[in-house]
């Protein structure tokens, strides 16, 4: 029987997942639009043998400029620059369902699958917050159940243009002067509630068949959404309970909608604050810790919590009376994963923001390599993961930092492979089958 192996994707941040990170001295503050930054990050991802990176986005600018490193490069031409400059690692992008259309993000995406060989994943979100909204012409977001059923539609509209070609449709017979055959193109012919869509991709079928497929939420809307169409899910939990019952239920509802539940795969964060001695990873911990401007970090948490300005105290618990999640429209399970946090270790605002300042609710931990090599095994042993979103709270040093110390710790107990060996593409390396074509025959996609 083959060992089970873990499955590593680097999420990389700028300067680093800590808010603080770009006030270190070793911080770049202006590596957040620096390709050769990005490209050092990814190889050293690649010299881990990481599965996959990962590149978050938003249609929006986040945070106020006095923050942190604000903006970012639009990812899926980030990426395609950095397909150029890896050979094996994944390079998952994420994108709106809610604001992009169906036609242009599968040509997207299918093109950044060609020229990387096979190795694009798409981090489906529906996009909470009435900022983005008001960037499309809306005047507030739209609600929570209704990006919900447009994701599940613009999904729908993306695997049919995908398959819009058969694998065989380019013929390139030079002596019959007969490039393709268009028996094998179907036009989706798409009407639905959102999307009419009439025309084949014109881009071919690549060689994933289609982009890994991974969604990030974890309300029961993403829950549902999930279990239909993602094969991994990137996941915030803050206790190895909570992550056991997380991944217990997302295995069981993907089992119920018909799916093989080991074709997702569940990959909770964690923010790795590394040190020879425990001491020496407190002292880094705290070093982060004490450059947080809390008056930033007030203003963030009132509007996740969606409290109006001046609400809350620094030393003060949260208020009790907090509006439940059934009221709140963006972003529910990360709002209830927080308000949870600070009930259940009855934390002062201060307190609070110090244990969101490394991963905004993932969960951080500070430790020798040993030790954090212990957490991710304990995890992926004892049914809480398949996997980890490995989240540095400074970058470059941090990813460094995992690879030269955690990934041998890894590979000397036989959770990681110690090379990539022959080429695969992104799906092959999660343990995921290419898809059929949903345009052919059960006789004909097995012939």
């Amino acid at each position: 029987m083959t060992q089970r192996r873990l499955h590593l994707n680097a999420f990389l941040m700028n300067t680093g997942h800590h808010e603080a990170s770009w006030r270190l001295p070793e911080s770049d503050p202006y590596a957040h639009v620096a390709l050769a930054h990005y490209v050092d990050l990814a190889r050293t991802a690649e010299r881990g043998t990481f599965d996959s990176l990962f590149l978050a986005d938003g249609p929006q600018l986040w945070n106020n400029l006095a923050q942190r490193p604000a903006g970012a490069l639009e990812p899926l031409t980030l990426l395609t620059a950095l397909a150029t400059a890896t050979e094996h690692i994944g390079l998952i992008a994420t994108a709106s369902t809610s604001y992009n259309s169906p036609y242009n993000l599968a040509r997207k995406f299918a093109s950044l699958d060609i020229i990387s060989g096979g190795r694009a994943g798409w981090n489906i979100v529906t996009t909470a917050g009435a900022e983005a909204a008001r960037n499309f012409g809306l005047d507030a977001e739209p609600a929570h159940a209704e990006r919900y059923a447009r994701a599940a539609e613009f999904l729908d509209v993306a695997l049919k243009l995908w398959d819009s070609w058969e694998d065989d449709a380019i013929v390139a017979d030079e002596a019959t002067g007969v490039w393709g055959d268009d028996s094998k193109i179907h036009p989706p012919r798409h009407k639905g509630r959102y999307f009419s869509v009439a025309g084949a991709l014109n881009v071919p079928r690549t060689p994933q068949g289609y982009p890994l497929l991974v969604q990030a939420g974890s309300s029961e809307d993403g829950k549902r959404f999930a279990a239909r169409y993602a094969e991994a899910v990137f996941t915030a939990q803050q206790t190895i309970e909570d992550a056991q019952a997380f991944y217990a239920d997302l295995k069981s509802r993907t089992e119920r909608a018909g799916r093989d539940p080991d074709h997702i795969k569940v990959l909770p964060g964690i923010v790795p604050v590394l040190g020879s001695t425990e001491a020496e990873a407190g002292a880094a911990e705290q070093l982060l810790e004490d450059h947080i401007v809390y008056d930033h970090g007030v203003g963030r948490l009132e509007s996740l919590l969606h409290l109006e300005p001046g609400t809350l105290e620094l030393d003060a618990l949260l208020p009790a009376d907090l509006p439940p999640e059934s009221a709140i429209e963006g972003a529910k399970s990360r709002y209830t994963l927080v308000v949870e946090l600070a009930r259940r270790e009855r934390l002062t605002v201060r307190q609070l923001i110090g244990r969101l300042g490394g991963g905004r609710g993932h969960l951080t931990f500070a430790g020798t390599p040993e030790q954090v090599a212990d957490q991710i095994e304990t995890w992926f042993t004892q049914g809480a993961a398949d996997g980890f979103n490995i989240m540095p709270a400074v970058l470059p040093s941090g990813l460094e930092a995992f690879v030269e110390h955690v990934v041998p710790i890894l590979r000397a107990r036989g959770l990681l492979r110690t090379e990539y060996g022959p080429r695969q593409t992104l799906r092959e390396r999660y343990g995921l089958p290419r898809p059929a074509n949903q345009y052919l025959t059960p006789a004909l996609a097995t012939a």
